[in-house]
């Protein structure tokens, strides 16, 4: 376990005055799993992984302004954008992709065998994967699994020698092995279904 800290793009430091909830680790107590709980847990597992501590980042665009101070383009680094959707028949999933992936919610309902797809309020993702908008992340399904939640990997990040991913909090990136992501799906008991986005 190596824990590595950075500062943020001064577009993404903010003030804590309104301390209103947010997904960064200063509200980490009000989830069903902390990711202090999380990474204890991985440690416990034997799930190497590299923490990296930054600025709060809550999309895909914000999270590119640091990935920089712990990734190289070109590095086989796997960066992913995370979508928890529902269907109609109330259904719930989680689909993993590579984070410039383009996605048509028609075409994946029928990569995934679903209904049609919307994306899940605040409430059911933390009812659901106990996390709030900003931190989703594979590691959710700690308590997706619980909560017969699907989850979907794109199958281009097996290509990938590293996979960055928030641990249930998006002012933390883990730095972990496809190998080591796969291991920590099979040690909470939850598959992975791979497909193609």
């Amino acid at each position: 376990m190596v824990l590595l800290t950075f500062g943020g793009p001064k577009e993404l430091r903010t003030g804590r005055d309104s301390m209103e909830l947010d997904a960064s680790s200063h509200f980490q107590d009000s989830l069903p799993v902390s990711s202090d709980q999380l990474l204890r847990q991985l440690k416990l597992w034997a799930i190497d992984y590299t923490c990296h501590y930054h600025a709060a980042v809550g999309t895909v665009q914000q999270s590119k302004l640091i990935q920089h101070q712990f990734s190289q383009v070109g590095d086989g680094s796997g960066h992913i954008k995370n979508l928890y959707l529902r269907d109609k028949k109330k259904n719930n999933f989680l689909v993993t992709v590579e984070q410039d992936q383009e996605i048509n919610l028609k075409a994946l309902k029928d990569i995934i065998g679903a209904g049609r797809l919307s994306f899940g309020s605040s409430g059911r993702l933390m009812e659901n994967l106990g996390v709030y908008p900003g931190a989703v992340t594979p590691f959710c399904m700690i308590n997706g699994v619980k909560n017969g939640v699907k989850f979907f990997l794109d199958s281009d990040l097996r290509f990938c020698s590293k996979i960055f991913a928030h641990p249930l909090v998006n002012d933390r990136t883990l730095e972990v092995s496809l190998s080591n992501l796969e291991d920590f799906f099979d040690r909470i008991g939850a598959q992975i279904h791979w497909i193609s986005a």
